[in-house]
């Protein structure tokens, strides 16, 4: 969320912002807030004079009752009353004017950075760079659900009678792999210097509404129903919840923390291939990095943060690349985003496994996270990362160590997590 002041200083900024993220049908609530803060602004000063004013009168029949003249004094109080419930009103009014303008605020998105490449969707989002070297080998690479149904790891029907389309059991060797993808990368960034975290996986909805969009909150959430409660979508959400409200000491900072929880999410509009597998579901693990910072060093840490996921797929010898997202595929919080992404060598072409997001100050400022400088007080930067989310992470590992026996290598790194494992046989035939 922008600061009132930036727009009302900057709304040509403002609006150019907006055509850059393709949301014209937003326009109009630029000028539409700039007119309800002014008269919010307005009643807060009408509010004050009248304060003011009592206090004078106030003192005033204090000097004439001491004085005797009675009369006098109860014809001021007559105006106190007057006005008393005059500030009733400008007060009920103020409150109503803050929070139209406060929900407006919440749906003009934040300024993009100038890096960031402009564009409608994600079909013009630029790759960056790459990092080893697609393969395609000379054999063929099953579906991914075929390599995982060959060790008799998976049962998507069972799991349509217990839970319904989008959900899944994973059995033995299969389940053991997407665990110790998940455990070697928490030890991962515990070893980069972050601090492993288990957050709560349900929130209330004013922390889900300061840590994401209302469009993207219908899309993604679920709601459990006669609570004030929400299923997380990603551990980001509960993680910056944690600060809500908080004045952080600067000694503190920069907070590095890396969480692990399983995520839910809607997923509408689901089709192809893909995602009758396991690419689009509505439950999954994940392992996330979250950092919260001076606003001056955000842009830092989000280089930082996207590289560390590109070495964790690295040390598992996937080739992976970096995506830098254009202005309308940039969610409203966010400044700047990319994805990594995973090579497929059966579709013979990547594939998303995780997304690096800044937000400059905007979920500081909806949730009041902030510390004090030598100018008063502050918002900080946050920033999130995917260090790997399964079973994605889990689909381009197979692929990219499937055998032309049928069998997959484990590479050295996941080794320990398997019980010394170096390689998975498959039961049957696909």
């Amino acid at each position: 969320m922008l600061d009132i002041k930036f727009v009302r200083e900057n709304p040509d900024i403002v609006k150019e912002n907006i055509k850059k993220k393709f949301q014209d049908e937003k326009l109009p609530l630029v000028d539409e807030v700039l007119a309800l803060d002014e008269e919010r602004r307005q009643t807060i000063v009408r509010a004050d004079e009248l304060r003011a004013n009592r206090n004078r009168i106030s003192k005033e029949i204090g000097n004439l009752m001491a004085q005797g003249k009675k009369e006098e004094g109860m014809a001021l109080k007559e105006q106190v009353t007057a006005q008393a419930s005059e500030l009733e009103e400008l007060s009920k009014k103020q409150d109503e004017l803050t929070e139209k303008v406060t929900e407006i605020m919440m749906r003009i998105p934040n300024i993009i950075d100038p890096s960031v490449p402009i564009g409608k969707d994600d079909t013009e989002n630029v790759e960056v760079e790459r990092f080893g070297e697609p393969k395609v080998p000379e054999y063929e690479i099953p579906y991914h659900a075929d390599i995982i149904a060959s060790f008799g790891g998976l049962d998507k029907e069972a799991a349509g009678k217990t839970s319904g389309e989008g959900f899944y059991y994973l059995l033995g060797d299969i389940a053991r792999l997407h665990e110790a993808m998940i455990a070697y990368a928490r030890d991962f960034m515990i070893d980069a210097g972050f601090t492993y975290a288990l957050p709560p996986f349900m929130i209330h909805s004013d922390v889900v509404k300061g840590v994401m969009s209302f469009a993207e909150m219908e899309a993604m959430m679920y709601k459990i129903e006669g609570e004030d409660l929400f299923l997380i979508g990603t551990s980001e959400h509960s993680m910056i919840g944690r600060f809500k409200g908080e004045m952080i000491d600067r000694g503190e900072l920069p907070i590095t923390l890396t969480s692990y929880s399983p995520c839910f999410r809607k997923e509408g509009g689901s089709h192809g291939l893909e995602e009758r597998g396991l690419y689009r579901v509505h439950q999954f693990e994940k392992q996330e990095m979250i950092v919260i910072c001076e606003p001056e060093e955000s842009m830092d840490w989000y280089n930082k943060m996207w590289k560390l996921t590109v070495d964790y797929f690295r040390s598992l010898d996937i080739p992976v690349r970096q995506l830098e997202c254009c202005s309308g595929d940039l969610a409203d919080l966010k400044v700047k985003s990319c994805d990594v992404e995973a090579w497929s060598p059966r579709q013979q072409k990547y594939f998303e496994v995780g997304s690096c997001s800044n937000l400059s100050d905007a979920q500081a400022r909806r949730l009041g996270i902030r510390a004090k400088g030598e100018g008063g007080s502050y918002y900080l930067h946050t920033l999130n990362n995917t260090v790997v989310a399964s079973p994605r992470g889990l689909i381009a590992l197979l692929e990219n160590n499937y055998q032309p026996d049928g069998t997959v290598l484990i590479p050295k790194a996941l080794q320990p997590y398997m019980g010394g494992k170096n390689i998975l046989t498959p039961k049957k035939e696909i």
